[in-house]
């Protein structure tokens, strides 16, 4: 396996960072989008495991994230997220030419890619949502969603604590020591990214019937962060024949970091493996 780091060009010129794990001859390829806050650098361990199986992974770090440029949580539209998945994507094409190619978004990255799936004829071999952002937690109460609308046309760059708890994360410690430690992590956000994030979740909400793709929907079902009704939803709800739901008993919010990470790691892989 090796793995690298490199730039490409989001939208509007965004200069954007990725990291890639690629195996010598891959049999598919995985793209992945990390969740709000955090960056790719956190899904080493899933993509060292699906590289020594064969699949090729690229990450990028999303704008106002990670190593990649902006004010830390804000986005001016949701339409930005779309291009530079859309990018990425032709990047990563243009480098495993004729390659099967599966995407992969974890929580904030799931809305990422549900409302890319809900626009696009995709063309992909499925894709994997994890820590489904459609129906949040606490953070998103009516009077935090009331100010963000409000403040994003008046000061749509005006930032908060978002006061997501590290410990929601995953039940193990050492997932959540590392996670308050690591200095890519973020936990701002402005108005315009929340109301743009409400906005999107209606969107998906009523477009839901455009996705078709094949999809694997995993959800811890003690996620306080985003509730696992949300990933019920999307299973009864999205247009897709092929689509499977593993909900995680007793399961926090990134299964891939939790205490059941290995039989995730197994039903990833597996599904992959059967979609090839």
């Amino acid at each position: 396996m090796r793995t690298g780091e490199g730039y490409f060009s989001g939208a509007f010129g965004a200069r954007l960072f990725y990291r890639c794990w690629r195996p010598e001859e891959p049999r598919a390829v995985l793209v992945i989008i990390h969740g709000f806050g955090e960056h790719s650098g956190r899904y080493t361990d899933l993509a060292t495991h699906l590289a020594s199986r064969g699949f090729a992974v690229y990450a990028f770090d999303l704008r106002g994230h990670g190593c990649s440029p902006g004010q830390r949580g804000h986005v001016d539209t949701w339409r930005d997220y779309w291009y530079d998945l859309a990018f990425f994507r032709n990047v990563v094409e243009s480098y495993e030419r004729q390659t099967p190619l599966f995407i992969y978004g974890h929580s904030m990255g799931s809305l990422v890619v549900l409302d890319y799936l809900t626009y696009q004829t995709s063309g992909l071999q499925g894709a994997i949502l994890s820590g489904v952002l459609l129906e949040p937690g606490k953070v998103a109460n009516p009077l935090l969603a009331g100010i963000a609308h409000l403040l994003s046309r008046y000061h749509p760059t005006f930032s908060l604590r978002l006061g997501l708890d590290a410990r929601a994360l995953s039940r193990d410690p050492g997932v959540v020591e590392a996670y308050r430690k690591d200095p890519l992590v973020h936990n701002q956000a402005s108005a315009r990214w929340g109301s743009e994030v409400l906005k999107t979740i209606a969107s998906v909400k009523a477009q839901i019937k455009n996705i078709r793709d094949p999809l694997l929907i995993l959800h811890g079902e003690a996620d306080t962060i985003n509730r696992v009704e949300g990933a019920r939803w999307l299973f009864r709800e999205a247009a897709s024949i092929d689509k499977e739901l593993r909900v995680y008993p007793e399961g926090y919010h990134e299964p891939h970091n939790d205490l059941q990470k290995e039989q995730v790691l197994h039903d990833i892989t597996d599904w992959l493996q059967r979609h090839l």
